[in-house]
């Protein structure tokens, strides 16, 4: 299904200068965020809305990550939109390609695929006080708005590791975020660097084709089992004749996902959960070398928790090397792991993740009201947003994901929905009062952070023992919500309209 281009609706030129397109709302990446925040904004009467993606097609991160393997995390039933539910998953974890299709179907059929500008990358955004809208600089020329949505998405800049000699490397050096569909592997010699969640995927689905697999792991991680099954076709059947069956399934999915977040508070909690991956760890792999290769030392959650039921078993394969240490450089013909030891390699995949937490990319790009840049705002005060959604000082900017929205037990979806609804009632707000643009008050902000701060004291996430991606520079929290997620929406998708400070449009 190609996707075609936003139409351009052009503000009315100056003497003597050409056209520039103006939308009431831009939106910045077409996946998951981006499709939802245009999806709901037309279904209040919010027509003029453009989302300008930097790739050729929608799907953010089921789009670039088609590596072997991929799949989401939690259950597939809990993966999908509130308003467009999918009853029809093949498995319990859906595999990357049936997300990207979803993602493609329910896009066309609410009419949002012919609002996406592809290959339009965003290479600067300002907010023109004077003419009270967002001024935004792209690939394809320049855009205006009235409202500014940064949906890009909290990991979508893939990073490579930064070790000696990668550029020397004789073979293929891949990301596994940016995986050829012709790569071959057949008597390959393969060597996989990193055991986060995609090393998790990717190594049991090589494992069977190359000739030999080497994997690198810095620290071992926590692994719980996945008990990833095919969905019979009878009951996908009976799922989509009888919808509040689909429904009541969902909210128990839910509610039991739900009490998966009480390790992450309650020391007592983790430590049966702790139980619960060390047996998985003893009854999958019975060599004690390897088992105490694989036991991480670091208080269960610190770093992400993964599922898998057929990493352990790869692992033990006549044709599957572990070295527990970390890469430390690239030679043309193979790597050199940290302890000194020198591997083979034809292939080279590093499964080494995003940008990590603190300040996105996109950020140094997007300048408000004061004239200082989002990056720059957040470096001197940290990641602070009201209500994880917009920020005191960016008039009509709404960023989704954003700050204190990342989730380690259930789906980033429902937190998704949660802010998509605060862009809803904030659009609402301001067509109701007449308003050119609103913006949180600088105090409302602070004491909403202090909040979130608050609840992440004791959190296992800046308590654990590790240091993992979710903290910034100085160690502190800003990725992941410290608490249940039905709270997270009461407390986002409401609208306090004396948060916030705004101007009248003819004012």
């Amino acid at each position: 299904m190609p996707v075609a281009h936003a139409p351009d609706m052009a503000a009315a030129p100056s003497p003597g200068a050409p056209a520039v397109p103006h939308h009431d709302v831009v939106i910045v990446g077409a996946g998951f965020s981006g499709l939802g925040a245009a999806i709901r904004l037309r279904q209040e009467g919010f027509a003029d809305v453009a989302l300008l993606e930097r790739a050729h097609d929608l799907g953010g991160t089921w789009r670039d990550n088609r590596y072997p393997g991929c799949a989401c995390d939690v259950p597939s039933r809990l993966y999908s939109f509130s308003f467009a539910r999918n009853p029809s998953w093949s498995r319990r974890f859906a595999p990357a390609a049936e997300i990207h299709a979803y993602l493609r179907r329910v896009a066309e059929a609410h009419g949002v695929t012919a609002r996406i500008r592809t290959g339009c990358a965003v290479e600067g955004a300002r907010w023109d006080a004077a003419a009270r809208r967002w001024r935004v600089d792209t690939s394809q020329g320049p855009v205006t708005a009235r409202v500014l949505v940064m949906a890009t998405g909290a990991l979508s800049n893939p990073v490579l590791p930064d070790v000696p000699g990668l550029d020397t490397f004789g073979g293929t050096a891949v990301h596994s975020a940016q995986w050829p569909a012709d790569l071959a592997l057949a008597g390959k010699r393969v060597v996989v660097v990193g055991t986060g969640a995609s090393a998790i995927q990717v190594v049991p689905a090589l494992q069977p084709q190359v000739a030999h697999l080497t994997l690198l792991q810095r620290t071992p991680a926590w692994i719980v089992p996945r008990r990833d099954r095919a969905v019979p076709a009878w009951r996908r059947r009976l799922y989509a004749a009888v919808p509040p069956l689909d429904t009541a399934m969902r909210a128990l999915t839910y509610a039991v996902r739900e009490l998966t977040f009480l390790p992450f508070r309650y020391p007592g909690v983790r430590r049966v959960t702790s139980l619960v991956a060390r047996a998985h760890l003893r009854r999958q792999v019975r060599d004690p070398a390897l088992r105490e290769a694989l036991t991480p030392r670091y208080g269960m959650g610190c770093k992400r928790v993964l599922v898998s039921d057929d990493f352990y078993p790869a692992l033990q394969r006549p044709n599957v090397t572990l070295v527990p240490s970390a890469l430390a450089a690239v030679e043309p013909d193979g790597v050199v792991a940290a302890d000194g030891t020198r591997h083979p390699a034809d292939v080279l995949v590093c499964t080494t993740g995003f940008v990590p937490g603190g300040v996105p990319p996109q950020a140094a790009r997007v300048v408000g009201a004061a004239g200082r840049s989002l990056a720059a705002t957040w470096d001197w005060s940290g990641m602070a947003a009201y209500a994880s959604t917009t920020v005191a000082g960016f008039p009509n900017l709404f960023v989704i994901p954003g700050p204190h929205t990342g989730i380690g037990h259930t789906s980033l979806i429902y937190m998704l929905e949660a802010q998509v609804e605060h862009l809803v009632h904030a659009m609402r707000h301001m067509r109701r009062n007449g308003l050119a643009w609103v913006a949180p008050r600088p105090e409302a902000q602070a004491a909403d952070h202090a909040g979130v701060q608050a609840r992440m004291r004791g959190m296992v996430w800046v308590a654990g023992g590790c240091h993992s991606w979710y903290l910034d520079a100085r160690g502190e929290n800003h990725t992941l919500w410290p608490d249940f997620t039905f709270r997270f929406r009461r407390r986002v998708a409401a609208w306090h309209a004396d948060h916030y400070e705004g101007e009248a449009v003819h004012a």
